[in-house]
């Protein structure tokens, strides 16, 4: 599914309700959340329209990937959610599921295995997270699995350590069976240098599954989209 948003801010209040509705089924959510200037937006909206009406006691907190610095890292996924959402909403400390980015990244890779492994439930004989959000790179990255670590996508781990590309910085991810084994995936893509893999990707075009995002499952999975990043693919 591919839903176009004139704005961040109206593509966040589409997920919010979203999001309210998922959490009004269920006992417990189980989410995985993304880092990025795009869920950023979301958040606050989030926090600022939805503080009351969704009962955040209800959802259990992760992420699809982290890097490692420590939670108050200015880098950090997890630090950015709670400057976000997290200091807004009534969440509960036990609900929350952060990667150790202060540890050794050998260290932080097996202690969150070992988080996922012993909260999520498991479908298919691997954890299955009710809404997987993802953002995309405009190198066709998603989580922190990069083109240039492609088979990383494949482990049978729950998850790797990544690196980026340039800087080398190590990271803890999820791969591409349990974001796959997700109930529903979300992709926020925001931004006009996202159009260009937004459009080889969802029209198939070249060499796509070259990109990580890419090998995403298409019929699990919601684009969300602002006007700029669809704009190669608005008719």
């Amino acid at each position: 599914m591919q839903k176009i948003f004139e704005s961040k801010q109206d593509l966040a209040q589409h997920f919010g309700e979203i999001l309210l509705k998922a959490s009004q089924e269920k006992p417990e959510l189980y989410i995985a959340l993304s880092g990025g200037s795009t869920p950023k937006a979301i958040f606050e909206v989030l926090a600022r329209d939805y503080n009351k009406s969704i009962d955040w006691t209800r959802i259990r907190f992760f992420w699809g990937d982290e890097r490692c610095v420590a939670p108050n890292d200015p880098e950090s996924n997890f630090g950015m959610t709670r400057e976000y959402l997290f200091d807004y909403v009534k969440t509960r400390g036990v609900n929350i599921f952060r990667v150790k980015g202060e540890l050794k990244p050998e260290e932080a890779l097996a202690d969150y295995i070992k988080q996922i492994d012993e909260n999520v439930p498991k479908v298919n004989g691997l954890p299955q997270f009710d809404v997987m959000l993802l953002g995309m790179g405009d190198d066709g990255h998603t989580a922190s699995i990069f083109p240039h670590q492609i088979q990383l996508w494949n482990s049978p781990s729950i998850c790797e350590l990544a690196q980026h590309p340039e800087s080398g910085q190590n990271r803890v991810t999820l791969t591409g069976n349990v974001i796959n084994n997700s109930q529903q995936i979300f992709f926020l893509v925001t931004g006009s240098n996202k159009a260009e893999k937004v459009d080889e990707i969802l029209n198939q075009k070249g060499d796509y599954k070259q990109y990580p995002a890419a090998l995403v499952d298409s019929d699990k999975t919601n684009w969300l989209m602002d006007a700029d990043a669809a704009k190669n693919i608005i008719h």
